[in-house]
C-alpha cells in the first residue's frame, strides 16, 4: 500500500514496452528496454545516413574526380606556360649576351690590332725620329711645336697608354658576359655594358690621340727639315755661294687620287724621310764651304780689300782677313778638306793651304808652327798649327784667306753666311 502511495506521489510509473508474438497456441513475449530501443533506433539511423552518404559519394564521385582532374590540368598548363615564358626570356637574354659578347670581342680585336699597329709604328719611328732629332735639332719652326726631346713621350706612350685597358678586355676572357651586359649598379644606375662602352670610347680616344700625335710630330719634323734646308739654301744663294740642291724644284703634277687613311702614316714617314735626306744633302753641301770662324772671339785687325800696306805705307790689296792672336794659339781649319800646301810661302811665312773641293780653298798664314802634312785629310775644326808672326808681318796674328778657283774672295761673306746657317748645322 505504501509503495502505491509513493507511486501516486511521484507520478505514474512508466512501464517498459512488451512485444507479444502469438503463433497458434504458442504465445511468446519479450520486453524491450528503452535504452535498447534507443540503441536500435540509433543504429538504424546510422545505417540510413551511411547509405545515403555512400549513395551520394557514388553519385558525386565522378564529378569530384573530374573537377580535381580539370583543376590539376589547369595548374599544369599554367606551370608549363610559365616555364615556356621563362625559357623564351632566357633564350632572348642568351642571344643578346652572345651578340654583345661577339660585339665586344670584335671591338677588342680592333683595339688590339690598332695597338699592334701603333707598336709597329713605334718601332719604325724610333730610328727616324732619332735621326730627325740629330738633323733638325732645336731649329725654330712656325707655330708652337714640341721639342725634339718630347718625341720619347709621344712614341713611348703609344704602347703604354692603351695596354692596361685592352688587356683588361681581352677577347679570350671566359667570364660570363652577363657580368658585362646585365649587371647594374643600383647606386649609379649604370650597367657594366655602359661602363665597357665608355671604356672602349676612352681607349679609342687614347689611341686616336697617339696617332694624331705621331702624325703631327712627323709632319712638324718634316716641315722643320724642309725649312732648315730652305734656310741654308737661301742663305748660301743670297751670298752668291753655289749649292747643288734640288730642294726648290717643284716640277710635279698628276690627277688627284684620294689616299687610303691606312696609308697616311706611311706617306708621312716617307715624306719625313725625304725631307731629312734633302736636309742632309744640303748640310753636306754647306759643310764643304769654309763658313766657320777660324779665330772665334778674336778682333779683326785688317779686313779684306784695298788698304794701306803696313810696311810700305802704299795702297795694296789685302787678299784675306787678319785676326789678332797671341803666338802659340791653335789655328783650326774652317771646313773639311785635304792639305795641299804646308810650309814656308814667302810673305805668308809658314802657311797651310787646304782644298775643300768645288774650287774652294783656304789659307792660314804667319804661323809659328805647322802640325799637318801635304795630303793629310782634315775635318772641320782640326788644328793645323799655331799662330805666330812669321813672314811679312808686323806682329802676331792669323792671316786667313778664302779662294775660289784660285781667286781670293772676301772671307767676311762666308763668315756672315756661317752665322746664319749655324743654327741649322
Amino acid at each position: 500500500m505504501k509503495s502505491t502511495g509513493q507511486s501516486a506521489v511521484f507520478g505514474r510509473r512508466k512501464e517498459p514496452h512488451t512485444v507479444i508474438i502469438a503463433r497458434g497456441n504458442e504465445i511468446r513475449h519479450f520486453t524491450i528496454r528503452p535504452w535498447l530501443a534507443a540503441f536500435i533506433g540509433s543504429a538504424l539511423a546510422a545505417i540510413a545516413i551511411g547509405y545515403l552518404l555512400a549513395t551520394s559519394y557514388l553519385v558525386l564521385r565522378d564529378d569530384l574526380i573530374g573537377a580535381t582532374t580539370a583543376r590539376q590540368a589547369r595548374m599544369q598548363q599554367a606551370y608549363e606556360d610559365r616555364i615556356s615564358a621563362l625559357r623564351a626570356q632566357v633564350d632572348r637574354i642568351t642571344s643578346r649576351q652572345l651578340l654583345d659578347q661577339q660585339l665586344m670581342e670584335t671591338k677588342v680585336s680592333e683595339l688590339l690590332a690598332r695597338q699592334t699597329q701603333l707598336s709597329e709604328r713605334h718601332g719604325r719611328l724610333g730610328p727616324i725620329l732619332e735621326r730627325a732629332e740629330n738633323e733638325v735639332g732645336d731649329a725654330p719652326a712656325a707655330g708652337a711645336t714640341p721639342k725634339p726631346g718630347e718625341q720619347a713621350e709621344i712614341t713611348g706612350s703609344l704602347s703604354q697608354a692603351p695596354a692596361y685597358s685592352v688587356a683588361s678586355l681581352s677577347a679570350g676572357d671566359t667570364r660570363p658576359f652577363s657580368l658585362w651586359s646585365t649587371r647594374s649598379d643600383p647606386l649609379e644606375g649604370e650597367t657594366a655594358a655602359d661602363r665597357a662602352d665608355k671604356l672602349f670610347v676612352s681607349i679609342n680616344a687614347s689611341l686616336k690621340s697617339i696617332e694624331n700625335q705621331q702624325l703631327s710630330r712627323i709632319t712638324t719634323l718634316a716641315d722643320n727639315a724642309y725649312k732648315n734646308a730652305d734656310g741654308i739654301v737661301q742663305a748660301l744663294e743670297a751670298a752668291g755661294l753655289p749649292v747643288d740642291s734640288e730642294l726648290n724644284k717643284s716640277d710635279v703634277g698628276g690627277p688627284l687620287v684620294p689616299v687610303d687613311p691606312s696609308l697616311v702614316f706611311d706617306s708621312k714617314v716617307k715624306e719625313l724621310d725625304e725631307a731629312l735626306d734633302a736636309l742632309d744633302e744640303v748640310k753636306k753641301e754647306a759643310r764643304k764651304l769654309p763658313l766657320t770662324n777660324p779665330a772665334p772671339g778674336r778682333t779683326v785687325t785688317s779686313p779684306f780689300g784695298v788698304r794701306t800696306d803696313p810696311i810700305l805705307g802704299t795702297a795694296a790689296l789685302h787678299t784675306g782677313m787678319d785676326f789678332r792672336a797671341p803666338i802659340g794659339m791653335p789655328a783650326k781649319v774652317t771646313a773639311a778638306g785635304v792639305v795641299t800646301r804646308a810650309g814656308w810661302a814667302g810673305g805668308y811665312g809658314r802657311m797651310v793651304e787646304v782644298d775643300h773641293g768645288n774650287g774652294f780653298a783656304t789659307r792660314y798664314g804667319h804661323l809659328s808652327e805647322i802640325d799637318v802634312a801635304v795630303g793629310q785629310k782634315l775635318a772641320a775644326g782640326d788644328v793645323i798649327g799655331k799662330t805666330g808672326s812669321s813672314g811679312r808681318s808686323t806682329g802676331p796674328h792669323l792671316h786667313y784667306e778664302v779662294r775660289h778657283d784660285g781667286e781670293a774672295v772676301d772671307p767676311l761673306r762666308f763668315l756672315a753666311v756661317g752665322k746664319k746657317v749655324a743654327q741649322y748645322l
